[in-house]
């Protein structure tokens, strides 16, 4: 029998990768939005996001092993540190915990877990993650859904949503939309030897200055509706502009996981600009 830092270090494997794509963002974003006023909801948030990354990432990881083998050996399954009976049986357990653990904060908290599991399968199990159009919808509606719960146990009252808040899920709906393939440059060899039809993999010449053209008017948009001060705007439009210089002018995998990098700190940012509101009469028509 498995020692428990063993079991958790397995755990944590499975979602190594998505702390910096989807915890850490989605924790953050809930704080601006919900906003944060109760300091231990932010522990509450940051679990509730990771078990629901957890559920999502062993579902993934139990599909098609064999990317793994390629693109992440340090993962468990290649890693041999859990079997694919024993991580199928994890994958299905978490899932009435999710509900469980969501239902003890709210009824809108437990639909949003509900909407994510629903989501997993389809992106994993029904396959709908193989061609770019099914993985980047299906992937934007998960992201805002880790969002949206965040939101709903990081506030105060767990059953309704600030105008900000609204705001900003809309926001990330458009921007995970247009923006996911981000993450699929690093992934090619993988993506291509299972057969997966990504952005980058289809429209190699175009992928890169489409991503680079939205991240720059996103950029300007977020700025202009959360009237952010100059140094604030300054340092998000030069990180938005870095960001899309490094995916124009990369060509090799290690390169692109950098950009990688570059691009989840830029989605951080434009998530957390709620928190640098300024006060003048644009950013006083939007209320709590």
């Amino acid at each position: 029998m498995k020692k428990p830092y063993e079991i958790a270090l397995t755990l944590f494997l499975f979602t190594k990768s998505d702390f910096k794509t989807t915890v850490f963002p989605a924790t953050l974003m809930a704080a601006a939005a919900a906003p944060l006023r109760t300091p231990s909801h932010l522990l509450h948030a940051f679990f509730w996001v990771w078990l629901h990354i957890l559920q999502f990432d062993v579902s993934n990881q139990t599909i098609n092993p064999l990317e793994d083998e390629v693109n992440k050996k340090d993962r468990p399954l290649p890693a041999k540190r859990i079997t694919l009976r024993n991580a199928l049986i994890l994958r299905w357990a978490l899932v009435p915990i999710c509900w469980l653990l969501s239902f003890c904060y709210s009824d809108q908290a437990l639909l949003a877990s509900i909407g994510l599991c629903m989501l997993t399968a389809l992106h994993n199990e029904l396959s709908a993650s193989q061609h770019w159009v099914g993985k980047n919808g299906i992937a934007a509606c998960a992201a805002t859904a880790f969002e949206l719960g965040a939101i709903l146990v990081i506030g105060d009252d767990r059953t309704r949503l600030s105008r900000v808040a609204e705001l900003s899920l809309i926001c990330s709906v458009g921007i995970f939309s247009s923006t996911f393939h981000a993450q699929d440059f690093k992934d090619v060899d993988g993506d291509a030897q299972v057969g997966r039809k990504t952005v980058p993999i289809m429209y190699p010449n175009l992928a890169a200055p489409a991503l680079a053209i939205t991240l720059l008017g996103w950029s300007a948009y977020l700025i202009t509706l959360w009237q952010v001060g100059l140094v604030t705007a300054t340092l998000f439009g030069g990180t938005a502009v870095l960001t899309s210089l490094a995916y124009l002018y990369s060509t090799t995998i290690v390169q692109y996981q950098w950009c990688y990098y570059l691009y989840n700190f830029w989605m951080t940012f434009a998530h957390c600009l709620p928190f640098f509101r300024g006060v003048d009469p644009v950013s006083l028509t939007i209320q709590y």
